[in-house]
């Protein structure tokens, strides 16, 4: 072509030559169109490929882009002392390609999903972020220059957790405030303290969770897996729902675990029975709570969806991986003990935090929320985590335990 010898480059694509009456221009910021001479009109596709392109990269050296008196582009080469309308660039365009997603896998960390990420307009809430895969979450997001906030119960490890965070990049900004997910109480004082600084909410990632606990109740009543797992999360999310729907787009995301589908909640006709969630002491085995628990989990974030997406918040849950080591077993020494023994075989926490920091900041998935995680990839929950009525009757149940046990008692 005359315009790429002009230019002082030859055509080497010859797929590309247009035909007669055709010639090449493009945009100030550098997207190729065409120009029918003989129809008089002009088109993004080329005539012959039907591909759309853009100039890739800078100018060479010596070549600067001015607009003339009629606003069209034009470039001068200062080195040979000519103009020319036509890109020197358009020799080296690339098409215009739709990205796909990256894909990922187990043992794709958080880091990695992270990669090039600016969140520096977002505020996180992580609960119980002060070890474990909640830590590793908290960290990624603040080194990615999100303001974090790790919401635990003890504040003396989450204020340490908070400084291992800082010390890696000083300019993070992370904090921690008091959550005990055990007591209502403290739930709605959080919610209070938080709502009172006025910030917004973006991403808040329910990840607190018990394992293997002996039997006990919470100051409300409660036995405490349950609670910890399940209601405490319900009761924060219920009294935050106003800041996330203030904060769009939001989500919400929902740890969980593949431990929900060996178990069940729901009798014949689809109701969730109450003293499976909080069994008397004679009815207890720490495993099955937690399974429970976790089955609550997924039942929970799909009808938190399903009511909150027309408000531009979406919610999501995950399994993080299997055989996980963390401190969630510490309280049951054979768990600890089979854990220690196979911890070179496990994941490792950034792995372990992959599929959370993916579910609350993937592209792919803004706007689509009530599914279930495991490794970064989309599968199916067990038959009784998809039960829409189950996820309804489990709501209603929620707000019935939150409404007796909330509200202090009326003198009188």
């Amino acid at each position: 072509m005359a315009a790429l010898k002009y230019a002082g480059m030859d055509d080497t694509d010859s797929e590309d030559e247009l035909p007669p009456g055709w010639e090449e221009r493009s945009t100030k910021d550098g997207w190729v169109y065409y120009a029918n001479h003989e129809e008089m009109k002009t088109q993004w596709e080329h005539p012959k490929t039907g591909k759309k392109k853009r100039c890739a990269g800078a100018l060479p050296y010596g070549w600067e882009q001015e607009t003339d008196d009629k606003g069209q582009v034009f470039y001068v080469d200062h080195i040979n002392k000519r103009t020319t309308y036509f890109d020197p660039r358009q020799a080296f365009t690339v098409e215009d390609m739709q990205v796909k997603p990256k894909r990922y896998d187990g043992n794709t960390t958080a880091l990695e999903i992270l990669q090039d990420c600016d969140l520096s307009d977002k505020v996180v809430v992580i609960t119980g972020a002060n070890s474990g895969i909640g830590f590793e979450t908290a960290r990624s997001f603040a080194l990615h220059g999100a303001h974090v906030i790790l919401a635990c119960r003890n504040q003396s490890r989450a204020i340490k957790a908070v400084s291992l965070i800082t010390d890696e990049w000083r300019k993070a900004r992370v904090e921690a405030m008091t959550l005990d997910l055990a007591s209502l109480r403290s739930v709605r004082e959080f919610a209070e303290i938080f709502k009172a600084r006025k910030l917004p909410l973006h991403i808040l990632v329910c990840n607190a969770a018990v394992c293997t606990q002996p039997w006990n109740l919470t100051e409300d009543g409660l036995e405490t897996t349950f609670q910890i797992c399940h209601l405490g999360h319900f009761y924060l999310v219920e009294l935050l729902q106003d800041v996330l729907r203030h904060s769009t787009p939001a989500r919400v995301v929902v740890v969980s675990s593949e431990s929900h589908r060996f178990t069940d909640l729901v009798d014949s006709c689809g109701k969730v029975e109450p003293n499976l969630l909080s069994p008397p002491q004679k009815e207890y085995w720490s495993m099955l709570a937690y399974n429970r628990a976790k089955l609550c989990n997924i039942l929970f974030s799909s009808e938190l969806h399903r009511r909150m997406s027309p408000h531009g918040v979406t919610c999501n849950a995950l399994h993080p991986g299997n055989m996980m080591y963390t401190s969630i077993h510490r309280s049951w020494w054979l768990m600890t003990l089979l854990f220690t023994f196979a911890r070179p075989f496990t994941k490792s926490m950034q792995q372990g935090a992959a599929t959370t920091v993916y579910c609350a900041v993937a592209p792919e998935l803004e706007g689509i929320g009530g599914m279930y995680f495991n490794n970064c990839f989309r599968c199916l929950p067990s038959p009784q985590a998809q039960d829409p009525t189950a996820a309804v009757n489990l709501w209603e149940l929620s707000e019935r335990l939150i409404q007796e046990r909330s509200t202090p008692p009326q003198v009188l």
